[in-house]
């Protein structure tokens, strides 16, 4: 017996049941249901049924019945006959040359969407779905810390990714908004690791330039890391080089220090949820082990990987112990706590903001410049800029109501 293919989109609003009433129908006829997909935009409802039916009198039966019962239910309903060729190379497409463009900002502009759905177009990509990941936003009351996300998957060829992320770069810059690329593949979706720096990254601080400014040597040590994190100097001759202007002071000034340090916007949230769904967290820094350790307790963190200070006689030498963590110790790092928890390194995140988090933001799964220099932004794969450092989430596909539900 010949069949048929039909895509029934139904649109109008939504109402309980109406799903339900439409796939009774299907069921009478024995139809066959290929795909189906719905997206509800403030009640009103958008419904896409594939389906397959034996030609004939069922196929005259079913359309006819389905579209008396979209008038019952006060619907619209519009068929579509698909041909086998095209329902066949619609298949051999699924799965292949598919990606994930996530938006981030305090909020999102129709220009925003606009420009970056214009290079998605350009380059002859289809748009086959869009997610809205934060909740709605009050235009009543002034939210504490405003952030908007939407997630666009997309499918087609892309000959030269650099090319298509170096538009994207461009938009955010132009227009404020935060713009992530990624392959849509099954690493994307089981991410197991997130490695962070600490200074600027976990924390709003650069720990070493405080402990400086105590020292009475602020203005030297902050020149030398400015240069360190841009990637002008060595890391490990900057260390060295703040390290001995830092000797002679109490080790009770750390504590003051630590106790004080200003969390960044996001990262509780962030690592809150990350545990609740089973992620491994670390600390991979170039500053101390003293203050990593604090916010390990802190925050919950798994592994702490920085430089160890020399303390004796209550006050710091100048001088570290073991080796110094600089940007090839932190991909080593990555690799091997991978390697200990038995996850592949394309289910890792690294996030950072210095010139010796590059090594790291590399080797990872996905890497993520937060609030980073130029030079590292333009250098790491994906950036956020715009909100906190919970917009990590937004990357990995999160909606806040799976956020919400851990707070």
């Amino acid at each position: 017996m010949a069949k048929e293919i039909f895509l029934l989109n139904i649109s109008g609003q939504d109402k309980p049941g109406l799903t339900s009433a439409l796939t009774s129908v299907l069921a009478e006829y024995g139809a066959k249901v290929l795909d189906i997909g719905q997206a509800n935009i403030h009640d009103t409802l958008s419904l896409g049924i594939m389906f397959e039916i034996e030609s004939g009198k069922k196929q005259s039966a079913v359309l006819k019945d389905l579209l008396f019962k979209a008038y019952e239910l006060g619907i619209t309903a519009k068929f579509t006959p698909i041909s086998l060729t095209d329902y066949e190379d619609w298949v051999n497409l699924q799965g292949k040359n598919r990606y994930i463009v996530t938006i981030l900002g305090e909020k999102l502009a129709a220009e925003q969407i606009s420009e970056v759905t214009k290079i998605i177009s350009d380059k002859n990509l289809n748009i086959d779905s869009i997610k809205r990941l934060t909740g709605r936003l009050s235009l009543v009351k002034k939210e504490e810390y405003p952030r908007a996300s939407i997630q666009l998957s997309i499918r087609g060829r892309i000959n030269n990714k650099a090319e298509f992320t170096e538009k994207f770069m461009q938009i955010s810059q132009d227009l404020d908004v935060d713009i992530a690329f990624q392959e849509d593949n099954i690493f994307r979706r089981n991410r197991r690791l997130v490695c962070f720096d600490m200074d600027s990254t976990l924390i709003q601080t650069e720990v070493i330039d405080e402990l400086a400014e105590l020292a009475g040597v602020g203005d030297e040590v902050k020149a030398i890391t400015e240069s360190a994190m841009q990637g002008e100097i060595d890391f490990n001759e900057s260390f060295e080089k703040r390290m001995k202007l830092l000797k002679g002071l109490s080790e009770d000034v750390l504590y003051n220090v630590a106790v004080n340090l200003p969390i960044t916007k996001g990262a509780r949230r962030l690592i809150d949820t990350l545990k609740s769904y089973g992620f491994k967290t670390a600390i991979l820094s170039g500053g101390f082990t003293y203050f990593g350790h604090y916010l390990q307790k802190e925050l919950g963190i798994d592994y702490v990987y920085a430089n160890q200070l020399e303390i004796k006689d209550g006050a710091l030498t100048g001088n570290y112990l073991g080796d110094i963590v600089n940007g090839e110790k932190k991909a080593e790092y990555l690799r091997e706590i991978a390697i200990k928890e038995g996850i592949d390194i394309s289910q890792t995140i690294a996030v950072g903001d210095g010139a010796n988090d590059l090594p790291m933001l590399n080797l990872a799964g996905l890497g993520i410049a937060f609030h980073a220099k130029p030079t590292v932004k333009d250098n790491a794969q994906n950036s956020i800029s715009s909100i906190g450092l919970d917009g990590v989430l937004y990357l990995l596909g999160y909606h806040d109501r799976h956020i919400d539900l851990i707070e």
